[in-house]
């Protein structure tokens, strides 16, 4: 092991929510390439200059799982074996109850859209604070309104101002004040699950066009440790012919992570593109499959 390599033991609650994603994403990178069975541990705990229990020890803390754990919650089998329960979104909602923490949605949020003349004139009228801040998957730009949170971004390093225009430009004509420790309360209680609490729910503010509000919602149906396809989404929206737009409405998500576009697979099972990166995409679903386990 290289001895100026950092080491990650009783360290590891010091590490920042930075350090840490950073870490986990090239542990997922090198997950997602043999598949669960083929994943070789101590090969990738070599990699990452750590011994195998420190990198158990990290994904435990992380999300509750071992890294062979994780590889197979997110493989694509897994996602083949979801769909083919044959449950369409609709149903899966029902499917987990509210006793614990895989109904992200119906634990800690209520949503609505802003008025339609805010959404016509561009967010004109809108007064947004945003500011970056820490959260298991890298930092994110979040965008608080006066109706609620209405944006949140992944932010990667040396991307942060990306994250705040990809945002931005989508309401030219807000007014918008930086002020990150006004947005890290916000951002501690949607990513912290220990802190979700249905009596203090996060007000969410969806500014979009009626169409892609309402696959917004349906999205918001779709429980964790679960996966519907696009041609599923369109038929809850009452759209079954228009699979291609239900992508563009999602890949438009300004609200990642709460608004889970990450648990949208392609028709045959595989976890196709996400607007956060791929890497992100399966970091997310191998968390939340630590809180349905626990859960």
């Amino acid at each position: 092991m290289n001895a100026n390599a950092p080491i990650l033991t009783s360290t590891l609650p010091q590490m920042s929510d930075s350090q840490t994603y950073s870490t986990i994403a090239r542990a997922i990178e090198y997950l997602s390439t043999p598949g669960p069975e083929a994943t070789d541990i101590a090969g990738l705990a070599h990699a990452l200059s750590m011994s195998e229990r420190q990198l158990v020890e990290m994904f435990r803390r992380w999300c509750g799982l071992t890294p062979k754990s994780f590889a197979q919650a997110v493989a694509l089998d897994h996602a083949r074996k979801l769909l083919r329960d044959n449950m369409s979104v609709l149903d899966t909602t029902f499917e987990v109850g509210l006793s614990g923490p895989s109904r992200l949605h119906d634990l800690f949020v209520t949503y609505d859209a802003v008025p339609p003349g805010i959404y016509r004139t561009k967010g004109a009228g809108l007064e947004v604070t945003w500011g970056y801040a820490p959260s298991p998957f890298g930092t994110v730009c979040l965008m608080i309104t006066q109706y609620g949170v209405a944006g949140i971004s992944f932010a990667d390093p040396g991307r942060e101002d990306y994250a705040f225009e990809d945002l931005a430009n989508r309401w030219p004509n807000a007014h918008y004040r930086r002020d990150d420790a006004a947005v890290v309360p916000t951002a501690a209680r949607i990513f912290d699950s220990t802190r979700w609490d249905p009596d203090q729910p996060v007000r969410l503010v969806m500014i979009g066009s009626q169409f892609e509000i309402k696959v917004w919602e349906t999205l918001l149906k779709v429980p964790a440790g679960r996966a519907a396809t696009y041609g599923e989404v369109a038929r809850a929206v009452g759209r079954p012919n228009a699979a291609r737009a239900i992508g563009r409405a999602v890949g438009r998500n300004p609200i990642s992570f709460v608004v889970p576009c990450h648990r949208i697979v392609g028709s045959t099972g595989a976890l196709t593109g996400y607007h956060w990166g791929i890497v992100r995409k399966r970091a997310i679903l191998g968390w939340e499959a630590g809180l349905v386990s626990r859960g």
